[in-house]
């Protein structure tokens, strides 16, 4: 269904692929998209970012949402990649969990995507919900959600299948109203909040009751 299937944030390289995920928290991508090349084009490098006070960003980034968080981890993010990895975003999961607003999700957006290196599954919204769905994970917190899908899901499968299943989530398989009907994935999903086609029959009296009663 989605074979070709990529990160949705327009990026450049490593570094601006991470401020674009720390973005992301709680905003669309398509938001996020808007605002980087004018965010990118007044902030080149990590060092322009490390040198700019959070408060000033946070103006240059406010249609985001949550402002003021994310301008405070992307500014700490720039100081350490300047201070301790010589300005280039590092490649291993312990070094970017270090790196503040880098936690698991977005560690593994960046290596996955910036450098193709499988180190876990991308979990958000997303992810969870048709991980759920689809008997992949009965967990709910994402980080046993991860695990659950690396046990699942062959590591070379790993990357694709994250980006596979968020545009999946955004297509069809949605939170509130999900396309069922058209889904290709139809007949190996059991989820409880399925939908379905109306489909107008009649019963006889007793065909209602055995109904009722099964």
């Amino acid at each position: 269904m989605y074979p070709a299937a990529t990160c949705a944030l327009h990026h450049r390289n490593p570094w601006e692929l991470l401020v674009a995920t720390i973005l992301s928290a709680q905003c669309t991508d398509k938001r996020v998209n808007e605002v980087t090349p004018g965010l990118f084009a007044k902030y080149p490098t990590p060092t322009d970012f490390a040198a700019v006070r959070p408060e000033v960003l946070a103006g240059d980034i406010r249609s985001t949402g949550f402002f003021n968080n994310k301008a405070k981890s992307i500014v700490g993010a720039a100081k350490k990649v300047v201070s301790e990895f010589g300005g280039s975003v590092p490649q291993t999961m312990e070094e970017m969990l270090t790196i503040p607003g880098a936690a698991r999700k977005t560690a593994n957006v960046v290596l996955g995507t910036a450098y193709g290196i499988a180190c876990g599954v991308v979990v958000d919204t997303h992810v969870q919900r048709i991980a759920q769905r689809l008997d992949l994970s009965k967990n709910a917190e994402p980080v046993k959600i991860e695990r659950d899908l690396m046990k699942a899901i062959p590591k070379d499968k790993w990357i694709l299948f994250a980006h596979q299943i968020i545009l999946h989530g955004r297509a069809q398989c949605q939170a509130r109203k999900p396309k069922c009907s058209e889904c290709g994935l139809d007949s190996v999903c059991y989820a409880k909040d399925k939908t379905q086609l109306a489909i107008s029959f009649q019963l006889s009296a007793p065909d209602r009751a055995g109904l009722a009663e099964s």
